[in-house]
C-alpha cells in the first residue's frame, strides 16, 4: 500500500479534494490516505467536510482573525512538516492556488517528499492579481512532481514555464466531479438558509465576493452597483447574498445593502445549499474562480467581478464574462443579460471546458502509475 497525504485548508479546496479522496478510498487495498487541514477556512471548511464525510487525521487549526498572509504561511509549513516527518508518505497532494497548498508543498519539498498538485497550470500572468494566489501557482508548479491540469490550456501554461511535459496530465478538473455528484444528491426544493425559507418566485442574482482584491473600494463598488439595479428594477429582481465570514467584506456588505428591500443577506451556507442557490440562479456576480469552472455546467452565465481571470476558458467558451469592478460596468453588464434574452441563452448554453466528471478518476490512476 502506498501512502498517500492530501492536504488542505479551505473550502474550495476541501470541495475540489473530497471526490479525489473518495476516489483514493475505493482503491483501498493500494492507497493508505492521511487527510490534513489547516483551517485557513474554519466554518466554511467544517460544511464541506461533512457534507463529504471526510475523515481528517490531522486538524492544524491555525486561522486567526485579520493575520497577515506570512503567519498563514510559517505556521503551516512548521506544523505540516512535523508531521511529515513522522507519516513519512510515498506522495502529498496538494490543490489550487491557497497558503495552504504552497506550504504543503514547499514542506514535502524539504522532506524530498514527490508532490502532486490537482489544478496545475492556472495563470493570469500578473503576480498581484489575484493576490496572493498568483505567485502561489506559480511557485506550487516548480515544486510539483507530477500536474494534473484541468485543460490544454492550463497544460500549456505549464510548457510555457519550463515544466516537463511528461510530468503534465490533463484530466479535467475535480470540481466538476463534485458538482454532480452533489446535485444528484441534492433535490431542487425550496432553499432554506439561516432557518429561513428563500422565496423564489422572481428572477435573482446570485453573489459572492471574497477575494482580498476587491477588499475596500471595489467592494463598495460592487454593492452600489447592486442597490441601483434592485432600485431601478421594476420586475420584482433580488440578489441572494451568501456574505464571507471576513470582517473586511461583512463590514461594507451589512453597511450598504443591509436596509435594500429585494437584498437578501445570508450566512454562508452549506455546500449543497450553495449548489442549489447556482442551481436556480438567473445570473451569478461573484470574483471566485470555482464558480467560473461549475455554473457553466448548470447553464448560468457567470460575471466576473475582477479585472482577470485565471480560467479564460470559460470565457472562450462564452459562459463567463469578466467585467470588472466599476459600479457602471456591473450594472450595464447585468442589465444586458437581464433585458436581451437571445445574449442571455448565448451564455447559458455555451460548453463546459473543464471536463466530464471524470477527473478524480484519471488523477488516481496516474498517482497508481508513478509511484
Amino acid at each position: 500500500m502506498k501512502k498517500t497525504f492530501v492536504v488542505f485548508g479551505t473550502r474550495p479546496e476541501a470541495i475540489k479534494m473530497a471526490p479525489v479522496i473518495e476516489e483514493l478510498k475505493k482503491n483501498a487495498g493500494r492507497f493508505d490516505v492521511v487527510v490534513c487541514v489547516t483551517g485557513q477556512h474554519r466554518e466554511m471548511l467544517d460544511q464541506v467536510i461533512d457534507w463529504f464525510s471526510i475523515d481528517v487525521d490531522y486538524d492544524l487549526d491555525l486561522m486567526k482573525e485579520n493575520q497577515f498572509v506570512s503567519a498563514i504561511t510559517v505556521n503551516a509549513l512548521q506544523k505540516i512538516e512535523e508531521i511529515l516527518d513522522v507519516e513519512r508518505p510515498d506522495i502529498v497532494l496538494v490543490q489550487g492556488d491557497t497558503t495552504t497548498a504552497f506550504a504543503g508543498a514547499l514542506a514535502a519539498y524539504y522532506q524530498k517528499i514527490p508532490v502532486g498538485y490537482v489544478e496545475s497550470g492556472l495563470r493570469t500572468w500578473n503576480k498581484y492579481d489575484p493576490f496572493p494566489e498568483e505567485i502561489n501557482r506559480v511557485l506550487l508548479s516548480h515544486l510539483a512532481d507530477l500536474h494534473f491540469a484541468p485543460t490544454e490550456l492550463s497544460k500549456a501554461n505549464l510548457e510555457r514555464e519550463g515544466i516537463d511535459s511528461g510530468r503534465i496530465f490533463v484530466t479535467g478538473n475535480t470540481v466538476i466531479d463534485a458538482l454532480l455528484e452533489t446535485v444528484d444528491k441534492h433535490g431542487r426544493e425550496a432553499i432554506v438558509a439561516g432557518g429561513n425559507r428563500i422565496r423564489l418566485d422572481n428572477r435573482y442574482l446570485l453573489v459572492t465576493s471574497h477575494r482580498r482584491d476587491n477588499f475596500g473600494a471595489p467592494l463598495k463598488n460592487i454593492c452600489l452597483a447592486l442597490k441601483r439595479l434592485i432600485e431601478t428594477d421594476d420586475s420584482g429582481l433580488e440578489v441572494i447574498f451568501p456574505v464571507h465570514s471576513n470582517p473586511n467584506v461583512r463590514r461594507v456588505v451589512f453597511d450598504l445593502l443591509g436596509d435594500v428591500k429585494g437584498v437578501h443577506l445570508i450566512e454562508p451556507v452549506e455546500y449543497p445549499t450553495f449548489c442549489d442557490l447556482m442551481a436556480k440562479s438567473d445570473i451569478i456576480l461573484t470574483d471566485s474562480g470555482g464558480i467560473q469552472e461549475e455554473a457553466p455546467s448548470l447553464g448560468k452565465p457567470v460575471l466576473v467581478l475582477r479585472e482577470a481571470t485565471e480560467r479564460p476558458e470559460a470565457v472562450e467558451a462564452g459562459s463567463v464574462k469578466v467585467i470588472g469592478t466599476r459600479t457602471e460596468d456591473i450594472i450595464r453588464e447585468t442589465r444586458i443579460l437581464l433585458d436581451d434574452p437571445s445574449e442571455y441563452q448565448r451564455m447559458a448554453q455555451a460548453r463546459n471546458p473543464y471536463g466530464d466528471g471524470r477527473a478524480s478518476e484519471r488523477i488516481v490512476k496516474l498517482i497508481e502509475a508513478y509511484l
